[in-house]
Order: C-alpha cells, then structure tokens, then sequence
C-alpha cells in the first residue's frame, strides 16, 4: 500500500493530538482558562487516593459536604491550589470535608468522575450528590462565593 501526503498528514495530525492530550494529563497538567469557575498534596494534607463512590463524611452526627479535588502532585495548577484546599480542610474542619485524589496515582478516581482537565473540583452536598464541578485553578473565594450560591455558609 502506498501512502499519500495527505494520509501521512493525518497520522502525522492524530499523533500529535495523542502526544498533547498524554502532556496535558501527564507532565505539566492542564487548568482551564483563567476565566473558568480548581489541590491538596503536602505532607500531612487529607487526601483520598481510593476515590470511587464518594462517601459523606460524618462529624458529630452529621454528614457534611465534600469539596473533592482531582488532580496531581506534578501538576502546575494544582501545586498552586494545594495550600489553599489545605487551608480551607483546617479553616472548615466540622463543616466541610476536603478531600484530593492524585488521578496519576489513582486512575480509577479521574475514571469515576469523568475529569478530562486537571485540577477539578467537584462540590457535594452531605448526600454525595454532585452539585458543582469547575475545570482549573479555582480561587479561595470564588470556591467560597460557589458554596453560598449553592445553599451552604462556612464559619471562619
């Protein structure tokens, strides 16, 4: 079989797509715009490398709702966000149940949930219904400003 310009083209074109989906997920992880409505690796963080189903937390009788990060340790975006989920884990501790999935680690959680573009944060409500999802660094405060719009006040 002899092969075209234009056929070489195409594989050339299919290859470089697969080699840029693979650097997205794999090296240098992917944030959505700056724009968009996204991390919690340091030592002693909270983190949920087993993600699947996702199981409320309970703290004196009550379930409480689950801001769930997924991303990776080797991710630009997601180091960024890392002590800012950490803070919020230890601000909210009784409130709000923080949680980080290493999708490099646990594929099987990046899988569960969908995630094409890391970091994500998924919001929960204390019966694990998915309520939110936001592709990118994501801010303190607009994490914040989405939790009230969706019903829930922390206290600081």
């Amino acid at each position: 079989m002899i092969a075209t310009a234009s056929s070489r083209r195409s594989a050339v074109a299919v290859a470089g797509v697969a080699a840029l989906v693979a650097l997205c997920l794999g090296m240098s992880g992917c944030g959505g715009e700056s724009g968009d409505r996204s991390r919690l690796a340091e030592e002693g963080a909270a983190t949920s490398d087993s993600v699947g189903v996702v199981q409320p937390s309970v703290t004196d009788g009550t379930a409480l709702p689950l801001l769930l990060d997924l991303g990776s340790t080797t991710c630009v975006p997601c180091k960024a966000m890392a002590p800012i989920l950490e803070e919020m884990r230890e601000t909210f501790e009784g409130q709000l149940d923080v949680r980080f999935a290493d999708v490099k680690k646990n594929a099987a959680a990046a899988r569960a949930h969908g995630i094409r573009i890391i970091p994500t944060q998924i919001f929960f409500d204390e019966y694990g219904n998915e309520l939110f999802r936001h592709q990118g660094f994501f801010s303190r405060e607009d994490m914040l400003a989405t939790w009230e719009e969706l019903g829930y006040v922390f206290n600081e």
